[in-house]
């Protein structure tokens, strides 16, 4: 017998998924998008990237498996999961990858994450992008609360979500394994009503 929430959900179950992924504009002719099976061979591309691969230790060993990934980044939208973006310039050229993670409706919390291929970073596209997906997540979508975290060495990480409004508030010890071996996690957050960062 399943258990009963003594609260109502956050976002009632089925609400995301009763429309397609929305696409998101940003500054700056930046347009979020669903991935499409043009874009596999630029995402795989991304992951031979050392910064990438420094900061995400998962990562795709083959088309074949991008597309995989891609069809389960349109499962976890239909499934409530998460959603996932193709950061471009206008729709066309992908810039970066950004997504909302482990989902969790009753709640309306969310995590984010990022990336920037090398030719786009310094330009405001992470930033730009992670503000238009907490403007949507925050606003219409409903969610109350979105995190992120990274490693407490990736300046350029916190930088973003600093600028983005999300606010520091802790430090994940040894929270997470990378190449070179376990990283303290900087955990910031963003909630519904807070003033973005100018």
């Amino acid at each position: 017998m399943d258990s009963a929430l003594s609260t109502p959900p956050t976002i009632p179950a089925g609400t995301l998924a009763a429309g397609p992924q929305p696409v998101l504009a940003a500054p700056a002719d930046l347009l979020l998008r669903p991935w499409e099976a043009a874009d596999v061979p630029i995402f795989l591309a991304a992951y031979r990237d050392p910064e990438i691969q420094r900061w995400h230790t998962r990562r795709p060993a083959s088309e074949e498996q991008v597309r995989d990934w891609f069809d389960r980044y349109h499962q976890d939208w239909a499934q409530e999961k998460g959603a996932h973006w193709a950061v471009t310039r206008g729709g066309g050229e992908v810039l970066g990858r950004i997504a909302m993670r482990g989902i969790d409706l009753d709640d309306g919390v969310a995590e984010c994450a990022y990336w920037v291929l090398p030719a786009a970073r310094g330009a405001g596209v992470a930033s730009g992008a992670l503000t238009a997906v907490s403007g949507w997540a925050l606003g219409a979508a409903g969610f109350h609360r979105l995190e992120l975290d990274h490693s407490n060495r990736n300046l350029a990480s916190c930088r973003v979500a600093v600028k983005s409004g999300f606010l520091l508030e802790g430090i994940k010890r040894s929270d997470a394994v990378h190449s070179d071996g376990r990283h303290d996690m900087h955990l910031h957050a963003r909630i519904r009503g807070d003033e973005q960062a100018a």
